[in-house]
């Protein structure tokens, strides 16, 4: 049995893996922020670090003991400057990395992104591919805090493992999933170009048997490794998959991606100019997500940790589905009580 500290375990793939580790036995602690609500985890019996990665002071503590710690917490689709990325990112995974091997860690596993290769590279990457990525703080910041991971690998021999995993969905995704189905059950969808290009999505519970295998494969340390699922889709096929899964009409609306990204850009600009924190409707990356071929190979995970993707996309959707019902239907009680609202969009 293990002891693993989960940084931003109180997130989305956070609390899967906390229910993965205690479904196997082992013991889970989470570092989470001041503020947060960690309720879900009290109630599962998981010990709660209160702790900030930009904050080193912080970390020592909650580290002292554990067997191993997997480093999710990361910034994320908040439309800030690039230093207050880099502060989280880059800066705060250094930090739960040394902090990590002074508490004797023996794994450390860090969670990086498919995004820090680009976007339209033309052919599946595979782990030799050179990280450049797409000029917006997050992927830019994914990929300097792998980078940084690297290096405290090859110059510290920092027993770390770095997972590339692409888009991870699955039940509790409120921010990507969530969105999807909210403009699709609005009526709102389109589709970027074409809509045949394959989108780079996998599993929640397919990332997580990649996190438990950094965990606890002998030979995973020093190494990196992408995580992706072996059946994708279309970007037409996701999208009507959700809709046809929620209920809602499937997407019909066609509109050209040169004309999106200009549309991203202005929006982009128009968003800096009201100041920190201002989240434009649409963004380069989004619609580059969309209407660029992204692939990513995943022969090395298999070979060298036997992963093995279990849950294709199509299937993913279907269980995502289920959960976005369910979550949008509120208690009887709750219905009774809720004051009339106001008409929104």
């Amino acid at each position: 049995m293990s002891d693993v500290l989960i940084t931003g375990g109180n997130g989305f793939v956070g609390r899967h893996l906390v229910t993965a580790l205690q479904e196997r036995g082992d013991t889970a602690r989470v570092l989470a922020l001041p503020g947060e609500d960690t309720a879900w985890l009290e109630r599962r019996g998981v010990a709660v670090h209160r702790g900030d990665v930009r904050q080193p002071a912080t970390l020592g503590a909650p580290m002292r003991g554990a067997d191993g710690v997997v480093h999710l917490a990361a910034m994320m689709d908040v439309w800030r400057p690039l230093p207050d990325y880099r502060a989280v990112n880059v800066a705060g995974t250094v930090n739960v990395c040394r902090a990590a091997r002074a508490a004797g860690a023996q794994r450390i596993v860090h969670m990086s992104s498919s995004s820090v290769y680009g976007m339209g590279l033309g052919r599946p990457a595979d782990e030799t591919f050179a990280l450049r990525p797409f000029a917006d703080p997050y992927p830019v910041s994914k990929a300097e805090g792998d980078r940084a991971v690297q290096q405290l690998i090859a110059g510290e021999h920092l027993p770390a493992v770095v997972m590339r995993p692409d888009q991870i969905f699955g039940p509790g995704d409120h921010l990507h999933f969530g969105q999807m189905a909210d403009r699709l059950a609005r009526g709102r969808s389109i589709i970027v170009g074409s809509g045949r290009k394959l989108m780079p999505f996998v599993f929640v519970s397919d990332v997580i048997q990649a996190l438990l295998l950094g965990l606890d494969h002998p030979t995973a340390a020093g190494r990196t490794y992408n995580i992706s699922s072996d059946r994708p889709l279309t970007q037409l096929e996701f999208l009507s998959a959700i809709a046809h899964d929620i209920g809602a009409g499937a997407p019909r609306v066609h509109v050209p991606y040169r004309l999106l990204y200009a549309a991203g850009y202005a929006a982009e600009r128009a968003a800096a100019l009201r100041g920190p924190g201002s989240r434009p409707p649409i963004t380069r990356l989004g619609v580059a997500f969309f209407g660029t071929h992204n692939r990513y190979a995943i022969e090395r995970a298999q070979r060298e940790l036997g992963y093995a993707p279990r849950v294709p996309v199509r299937e993913g959707v279907r269980l995502t589905a289920a959960w976005y019902r369910s979550a949008r239907e509120p208690e009887p009680d709750a219905v009774a009580s809720r004051p009339p609202q106001p008409a929104t969009q």
